[in-house]
């Protein structure tokens, strides 16, 4: 099973996080001057990197704190955890 690092609770098993898609997506500054399209591009189109990429998590079964996560998508292995309120991680993927 894979442990997952809650920068609040700690190590804890990976049946108690939920994922929450990319992290550091910004909302639109006026989301009623977007198209259809933009409005679009910004709900369902997101990067699908291999290597290195940042995430939000939240520990559903504990403290229920959302956090980000920097995860390796080759290998699932969790490079970081930080609070959302933490700057945006300089990401560099190994080996891409």
């Amino acid at each position: 099973m894979l442990t997952i690092d809650c920068p609040f609770c700690g190590p804890r098993p990976e049946t108690e996080f939920g994922y929450g898609g990319q992290a550091h997506v910004a909302y639109p500054e006026d989301p009623h001057a977007l198209t259809d399209e933009e409005w679009a591009q910004y709900l369902f189109y997101r990067d699908n990197p291999k290597g290195a990429f940042a995430e939000r998590w939240v520990h559903s079964a504990g403290c229920r704190k959302w956090f980000n996560a920097v995860r390796d998508t080759r290998t699932y292995e969790f490079a970081q955890t930080s609070p959302v309120s933490a700057p945006r991680p300089d990401l560099i993927s190994k080996g891409a």
